[in-house]
């Protein structure tokens, strides 16, 4: 009986999506060995957005040589403030978290999206064993050796394993027969840069409205990034001022902290929603980033769970290497699978019940939104504890992630 022949394989993983989470996999995984391909084309348009980068992300992106390049271009966020501005009959007073209470300079760092982009495309253009092909990929098929990775150009890439970090609206995803849920609110978040005439300190604040979070995030010097949550109706009348009437009206729902405002670059307006997967691998893929989870721009939790499911699947893949596995089997894929699981649902849990709360208008809703905030006030070790799983879970870091790096022994 004549052997099978099987076509040779164009990488050990393919990764679809070159946006910061997949060209930051793309980026650990060819540093470990792996022959890796990222598909897409980079964009880096500058639309106002901006991501605050929690400790472990940062972690991850020094472990794989991107950070020293992008620092400088970023701000420290040494103090959070959340600030009650409901207007509910129960208010409870403002609540500060420091980093320096649970032993960091720095809760994390923000910066523009499309600089956290440029300097990961540049670092992946400079790894050796990484390949970069600007196409597009238009559908995925799973084989019994390796999967395939249909592109617009009408090439068909091969490799043990495929990654889909191609976006919300999946294509890869769609073809593996992931079913995904997702939900909307009758929400719409304003993003900008704005120029200020007083110093932010390094202090993030968030009020908490009615129609949602109102946010100012720390840029280096006295610049600071918005995520503004309001109604559709109220979104579109913001979204129709000029610049100087915009920045009056952050202005104004800043209370003046940061004394006069000036639009500096790009405004951006995104409808918001919210996506979970069912499972976050199939035969021969696996999911990440926001293939894999969406919902809103609140407490800096979208990309920084991207980083983790990037330093969970790289770990999942190189233990499997090491193992002698096929990284693309059920076996090798199973640990991210069970470590992506948990993380994903509480934090899409968590964040979907605050944004609900304040949306309620329920007196007993807001007693408790009200009672948690004094109780974090008052009560230092819950402050800490709540600090610290803000930044990630309590679980074990994956090994980019964790503070003794790469060096960590296997489980």
């Amino acid at each position: 009986m004549a052997k099978r022949k099987v076509p040779a394989a164009d990488a050990d993983v393919i990764v679809v999506g070159p946006g910061p989470a997949g060209l930051a996999l793309a980026i650990a995984l060819a540093q470990e060995g792996l022959r890796t391909t990222l598909v897409g084309e980079v964009r880096t348009a500058r639309d106002g957005r901006t991501v605050a980068l929690l400790d472990a992300s940062i972690r991850l992106l020094d472990a794989i040589g991107a950070w020293h390049g992008l620092q400088m271009q970023a701000a420290p966020m040494a103090h959070m403030r959340l600030i009650d501005a409901t207007d509910n009959l129960f208010r409870p007073p403002p609540v500060t978290f420091n980093a320096g209470e649970i032993g960091l300079d720095a809760f994390g760092y923000n910066i523009e999206n499309a600089t956290l982009v440029a300097g990961l495309a540049t670092l992946a253009d400079n790894t050796r064993g990484l390949a970069r092909v600007a196409a597009s990929a238009t559908a995925f098929t799973a084989g019994a050796d390796f999967a395939e990775a249909s592109l617009d150009d009408g090439r068909i890439l091969r490799a043990p394993l495929v990654v889909a970090a191609d976006g919300r609206n999946s294509r890869m995803r769609a073809d593996a027969g992931i079913d995904i849920r997702e939900w909307s609110y009758p929400q719409t978040a304003l993003t900008a840069i704005l120029a200020h005439s007083r110093d932010h300190r390094d202090t993030s604040t968030e009020f908490h409205t009615r129609s949602g979070p109102f946010t100012l995030v720390p840029l280096p010097g006295l610049r600071s990034s918005l995520v503004w949550v309001c109604s559709p109706e109220q979104a579109e009348t913001l979204a129709a001022r000029d610049d100087e009437s915009f920045a009056l009206a952050v202005e104004r729902q800043a209370r003046s902290m940061l004394g006069r405002m000036r639009v500096e670059g790009g405004r951006g307006r995104v409808p918001m929603s919210g996506l979970s997967v069912a499972r976050f691998t199939a035969d021969r893929i696996a999911v990440a980033g926001e293939a894999a989870h969406v919902f809103p721009p609140i407490g800096a939790q979208g990309l920084n769970l991207g980083m983790r499911d990037v330093a969970n699947l790289r770990d999942a893949v190189v233990d499997a290497r090491t193992r002698g596995l096929d990284i693309g089997s059920p076996e090798a894929l199973g640990a991210y699978e069970r470590g992506r699981r948990l993380d994903v649902r509480l934090r899409t849990t968590g964040v979907d019940a605050l944004n609900r709360t304040l949306l309620a208008h329920f007196l007993p809703a807001d007693l408790l939104r009200g009672a948690g905030l004094i109780a974090l006030d008052l009560i230092g070790p819950l402050r800490r504890f709540v600090m610290r799983e803000g930044l990630a879970p309590h679980a074990r870091l994956p090994r980019l992630m964790s503070r003794a790096g790469a060096a960590d022994p296997l489980l």
